[in-house]
């Protein structure tokens, strides 16, 4: 997520999505939202509601992974009393009480075909039962629903009813990772640590060095917005609040005294290191400058392995990432 109560960016393929928000919101069908953790899909489900006609009616929302199957079908159309063990009396489920209202369900992918089965008749019908019922009740509930998983390739995989992902997809707005909005980072950057050092009661923020904020752009933030929230402002507590930030701890984890991985194999030796071992050179030679070429062409090879991403390089070469900047601008590769 963004913010508690807004979306922040000005990146091309931000704006995309909010454009696209904003011409389907008022109509009256249902909608998916296709994105990665993190990248603020309960917020976009909000605005969808907040700018429809309905907006002033009830907006319920459900994470549907975070309950088990069997609740999720009593959570979502209710059951009546006696329906099973435990139900002393009658519970009105979600689309009941969503009625002329929003219902977003987050972790869509994560549903029972049996539970599926039962949303797709109230898309179609707007109606359903309680568990344990035998009465047809009517609801007139815009559903907006919200994956990170690949749904087409799930009903293809008999995962995922087919026919429903067919009354979802009216519309599909699919969400950028942060990865692709990096002009957005230093914006989003900025408003945490802002909000962050309110928090903290301090008088201002001192910003970010260049070396920080260029640090913030290479990382590739498989969390995304969320990832870049929690760094900001880890960050902004743990450093002096009259200095700019300059280093930046992305993996809270980081120790030299974390418990080491006990399904990790012991490192071995690659095939390359024992040839250089036993390689036999040529006499005289300039030291200083075949050593050179040596660390420039392993530092260009883990570059290239890494698919460019500084991070990975510097973990396939067992250097941290700072001092892998430092030989990229020792040898002038930045």
């Amino acid at each position: 997520m963004e913010s508690s109560d807004q979306l922040i960016g000005e990146a091309t393929a931000f704006l995309a999505v909010i454009e696209q928000v904003s011409k389907i919101a008022p109509l009256n069908k249902p909608v998916l939202i296709i994105g990665e953790r993190g990248t603020g899909k309960e917020l976009f489900a909000a605005r969808l509601h907040f700018l429809s006609k309905r907006w002033d009616q009830t907006y319920q929302k459900l994470n549907c992974a975070a309950i088990s199957d069997s609740l999720l079908e009593t959570e979502l159309f209710g059951h009546e009393s006696g329906a099973f063990t435990g139900a002393n009396k009658r519970h009105v489920g979600r689309f009941e009480r969503s009625h002329a209202g929003s219902l977003f369900l987050d972790e869509l992918a994560t549903t029972s075909m049996r539970v599926q089965e039962k949303l797709l008749r109230v898309i179609e019908y707007g109606e359903f039962e309680r568990v344990g019922g035998t009465s047809t009740i009517q609801t007139d509930v815009r559903l907006i629903a919200a994956t990170n998983e690949d749904l087409p390739q799930l009903a293809s995989n008999g995962k995922f009813r087919h026919d429903l992902l067919d009354r979802l997809a009216f519309d599909v707005i699919t969400l950028p990772p942060l990865r692709h909005r990096k002009e957005d980072i230093p914006l989003l950057a900025e408003h945490f640590a802002i909000r962050m050092t309110k928090e903290l009661e301090r008088p201002y923020f001192a910003g970010f060095t260049k070396d920080c904020m260029e640090s913030f752009l290479e990382y590739p933030w498989p969390g995304n917005i969320r990832e870049l929230k929690n760094v900001v402002e880890r960050n902004v507590y743990r450093h002096p609040e009259d200095e700019p930030i300059n280093e930046v701890v992305f993996d809270p984890f980081e120790s030299p005294f974390r418990p080491p991985h006990k399904n990790k194999p012991e490192a071995t030796s690659p095939t390359a290191d024992t040839s250089l071992l036993t390689m036999k050179a040529s006499f005289p030679l300039d030291f200083k400058t075949q050593s050179q070429d040596f660390e420039i062409s392993l530092i260009q090879q883990a570059l290239e392995e890494a698919q460019f991403n500084q991070r990975k390089a510097a973990d396939l070469l067992q250097v941290t990432y700072h001092q892998l900047r430092g030989y990229l601008k020792k040898y002038q590769l930045v």
